[in-house]
């Protein structure tokens, strides 16, 4: 006797039987021949404003910036370290090396080994992480706000106090070589390094951040520890703290947790240009990378962008917007109308001085050709054309509402809060930035897209069997690098191991 289903499990399944029920429709309704109806999905609601608290800061006799933003609606309190350099300042031969340290800040201080690092955090019910990125280093932690005291001791004390053991370094660097040669395997992966290298050449933006082969190969402990001593230093550091916690309260935690952080004698170096000069009459590079056992090409094209300080931040964003995304107009044009890609997309990335511009796609070797062709004309489309109101609302509101998830969780907000911090931008900007991507125009995408990512000063770089794309590409781009895998050299902007010996062949 089959058992009836009770009142609840019942409302449990009536989701799925309706689902299964359209579907059996729509099936039926193709098989007849007649078409099947397609809900136009609803325009997105109008934009409304962020409402951020104010945030208060003060800054410590040593030099420690401290900020502090109020957010009271869950127990929870986050704090970020911020140290202002990352992997641009890498010596020449040492990339990697600000990754490298920031990594090992959590393996051990003089007082903590790593494991009692981890134990003592996941006691207090938190995390601790540390990383480096390009223009800034961060440690940071996140756990309920009664136990913030504790865990920002932890935090300074990774900060101030690591003794990068070689036991510790040695098994990173391992970690980082076992990344590495599945990254320099994968087209997709390995594209992305070498357009750094075409876009910024020998500049510091232009080595790979987490290093290659050879250069990890060369750090040194003293490498690390003099690394550390030079750049993590409190008046190159900001420490905001963010949460269930009165502003008061915390610059009295921070005053006497790192107040006694002594601020070295010697000044700190001027910052010097990291990015790479545009100069609109350099010839673009057309690189392909010949690796005939790839399943796939990776195709990218590349070029200098704009600095997170710079006037143009927001048309940018909003251009970009347009053209990545799911229902971005790359993968509108490469995925969904042409079948070549499981996704076509493109980011803005902007740093202390002008970082990338980067549109990309993976497709069939054979297609390799075609795809370069379609981000060259998807590029040079939005600079010819304006964008229509029908389509610039939705990429809008794509783009405010990945910003406010940013700040659903306290750790989002703080990061937020950080990296204005880092820009030297002004913190009231985050209740700023949904009308700033309002005002945004068809007009002022057309003119940032035909000036500022101009596609006739854009590099090509294609990462994949070459044999099968190489002579439809040689037709649209007379000026095609070939470079065989095996002589690949991310150390240098030739991007060969032999450079005179690749002149001859």
């Amino acid at each position: 006797m089959r058992k009836s289903l009770d009142p609840c499990q019942r409302a449990a399944w009536l989701p799925l039987i309706a689902l299964v029920a359209l579907s059996s429709v729509a099936v039926r309704a193709q098989q007849m021949g007649a078409p099947v109806p397609l809900e136009t999905p609803p325009p997105p609601a109008a934009p409304r404003s962020v409402s951020i608290p104010k945030s208060d800061e003060t800054t410590l006799k040593n030099g420690l910036r401290i900020v502090v933003i109020e957010h009271h609606d869950v127990p929870l309190v986050s704090a970020q370290l911020l140290v202002k350099n990352g992997g641009e300042i890498d010596p020449t031969r040492l990339s990697g090396l600000a990754d490298m340290t920031a990594a090992l800040l959590t393996k051990g201080t003089k007082t903590r080994s790593a494991p009692e690092i981890a134990q003592q955090m996941e006691a207090l019910g938190g995390e601790i992480e540390s990383e480096a990125g390009w223009d800034a280093s961060r440690a940071s932690i996140s756990v309920m706000s009664p136990r913030i005291e504790p865990a920002l001791v932890i935090l300074a004390d990774i900060a101030r106090n690591p003794v990068f053991q070689d036991e510790e370094i040695e098994r990173l660097r391992q970690q980082y070589l076992d990344s590495l040669s599945v990254t320099l395997r994968q087209p997709g992966s390995l594209a992305s390094l070498v357009a750094g290298r075409v876009v910024f050449g020998d500049t510091a933006y232009g080595h790979p951040l987490n290093g290659t082969p050879e250069s990890l190969a060369r750090i040194k402990r003293a490498d690390i520890v003099g690394l550390h001593s030079q750049f993590y230093r409190p008046d190159n550091a900001v420490l905001v703290i963010g949460g269930d916690i009165k502003a008061a309260d915390a610059f009295k935690l921070a005053e006497r947790i790192f107040g006694e952080w002594v601020k070295p004698t010697t000044p700190l170096s001027a910052r010097r240009m990291v990015g790479k000069i545009i100069n609109p009459a350099e010839k673009p590079r057309v690189v392909v990378v010949d690796m005939p056992d790839a399943g796939q090409a990776a195709v990218v094209l590349a070029r200098a962008g704009i600095s997170r300080t710079d006037p143009d931040y927001f048309r940018g964003i909003v251009t970009n917007a347009v053209l990545t995304g799911y229902s971005g107009r790359l993968n509108q044009e490469i995925r969904i109308k042409r079948g070549l890609s499981y996704g076509a997309s493109s980011r803005l990335d902007t740093r202390r001085d002008a970082g990338p511009f980067v549109a990309s796609a993976q497709t069939r070797n054979t297609s390799g050709a075609e795809v370069a062709s379609l981000l060259v004309g998807e590029l040079g489309r939005l600079s010819l054309e304006q964008v229509a109101a029908a389509e610039l609302v939705p990429r809008k509101a794509v783009l405010t509402g990945g910003f406010a998830r940013a700040l659903e969780t306290t750790e989002g907000l703080v990061g937020q809060i950080a990296s204005l911090s880092l820009y030297g931008l002004s913190l009231g900007e985050i209740n700023n930035f949904i009308s700033n991507v309002q005002a945004v125009t068809p007009d002022d995408i057309q003119k940032f897209a035909s000036g500022r990512i101009s596609v006739k000063n854009a590099n090509i770089i294609i990462v994949g069997s070459a044999k099968d794309f190489l002579e439809p590409l040689r037709k649209q781009f007379p000026n095609v690098e070939v470079i065989p895998v095996a002589d690949l050299d991310l150390n240098s902007a030739s991007l060969r191991k032999n450079a005179a010996a690749a002149m001859n062949r």
